[in-house]
């Protein structure tokens, strides 16, 4: 009792340090510095961005001056106007290719990685451990050594010039089931159990159970997947040869092509390939650092 008695007084005293910050003074000084540090790296990685975006604005000769100047004088939206109705470079439809392409290969490769992780995490049969090694092995293959390959399969089955050949071929994403797996694997056993004791099958309880629970793995998949389609260039250059068939990459590599010193053009045409990708990290960014922070959990 007495001890308790003499330790109760300091309680007080204590918040009221904390609250005039004398407990915190040696925190306070670093607190700062972190944060300085952070909006200098934020500015540092931002530039680039906000360097195209102001370029996109600029006049093709102050697009080239030197030294370059951050604020566009005069400000004029001549570039997008160029770009997105000029007869030669169908931004737009460009866009609506990029898009449809990469929505599709963004669901066709949750689908398969879903299934393939859910029965390689869950479900016992005979060469399981080897099947999966064999799926991270292919992870080790350059996809550059695929590209003549995959050519003469798409040849085959007629799927060049055609946006088929740019959703289906790298739907198979060995990726995605190792990290669907992994986040499988943390998973409680007893969820599965509760649901098979209640009746259900296992259809049932990969629907109803394991995929409601990994919505930010599922997220994050679709998102890294749907980043992946959109940015290809190589592929696409490939297998689309119709102007009004290209994706997006493809198509400002002809716009380049024909403006070479157009940097207003350029940069124009990479903000609007820009926009569609910050906006779903902007919304998106809560499933991806949950999924990626979750998906390590076991091994």
């Amino acid at each position: 009792m007495t001890a308790d008695v003499e330790t109760r007084p300091e309680a007080p005293v204590a918040r009221r340090r904390r609250s005039s910050g004398e407990v915190g003074d040696k925190g306070g000084p670093r607190v700062v510095l972190r944060y300085a540090l952070l909006i200098v790296l934020g500015l540092l990685f931002l530039s680039p961005l906000i360097f195209m975006i102001v370029t996109s604005f600029k006049t093709r000769g102050e697009a080239t001056s030197i030294p370059p100047s951050w604020i566009p004088d005069p400000f004029t939206t001549q570039a997008y106007e160029t770009i997105l109705t000029a007869p030669g470079t169908p931004v737009l439809r460009w866009f609506a290719n990029s898009l449809g392409a990469a929505i599709a290969h963004s669901a066709i490769v949750v689908a398969t990685s879903a299934m393939a992780a859910y029965a390689l995490a869950r479900m016992e049969f005979r060469g399981r451990g080897f099947v999966f090694g064999l799926i991270i092995a292919t992870l080790f293959v350059p996809p550059v050594i695929l590209i003549i390959p995959n050519y003469l399969i798409v040849g085959e089955l007629g799927w060049l010039n055609t946006l088929v050949a740019v959703i289906v071929p790298t739907a198979a994403s060995a990726f995605g089931v190792f990290f669907l797996r992994q986040f499988f694997l943390g998973i409680p056993e007893e969820l599965e159990e509760a649901a098979r004791l209640d009746g259900a099958s296992p259809v049932q309880i990969f629907v109803k159970v394991m995929l409601p629970l990994s919505r930010p793995a599922l997220a994050t998949l679709a998102l890294l997947a749907l980043l992946t389609n959109w940015n290809d260039f190589l592929w696409p250059v490939y297998v689309l040869f119709s102007p009004e068939l290209q994706t997006l990459p493809a198509g400002l590599s002809t716009l380049q092509s024909a403006n070479s010193v157009r940097y207003d053009l350029l940069m124009a045409g990479a903000v609007v390939a820009s926009v569609p990708v910050l906006l779903l990290f902007v919304f998106l960014q809560r499933f991806i650092i949950e999924g990626v922070s979750r998906s390590g959990l076991k091994g």
